[in-house]
């Protein structure tokens, strides 16, 4: 699978990013789960619980529109990723296509545990 998307878009209304992949897939994500699952050290606990998918419990939080969950920026990071702004100043992680679409959370991604 081709990790590339075709078209990001970010709606501050609705708290969404929605990314439009080269294999016409559609991934769109509520802001607190890319807050959620923010693939930076410090989010994480530490450079020994990085890792290339998103921890799955990250399907389970549910985070409180705050600072933290408003959306910015979002910034290129070279032709692999992306990096988000947050309205409370946090921009550490590097969401890269491959966590991203991995972290999709719609039905089809997510199989019989959604």
């Amino acid at each position: 699978m081709r990790e590339r998307p075709n078209n990001i878009t970010a709606n501050k209304r609705t708290r969404e990013l929605t990314i439009t992949w080269d294999d016409g897939h559609v991934s769109v994500y509520p802001f607190s789960l890319l807050r959620a699952a923010c693939p930076c050290a410090e989010c994480r606990g530490g450079h020994e619980n990085m890792g290339p998918e998103p921890d799955p419990a990250v399907f389970d939080i549910r985070l409180a529109d705050s600072p933290a969950t408003q959306l910015a920026n979002v910034v290129a990071t070279g032709s692999y990723g992306i990096t988000i702004v947050w309205e409370d100043g946090h921009d550490y992680g590097i969401y890269n296509w491959r966590y991203l679409r991995a972290l999709c959370p719609c039905p089809e991604c997510r199989g019989p545990q959604a």
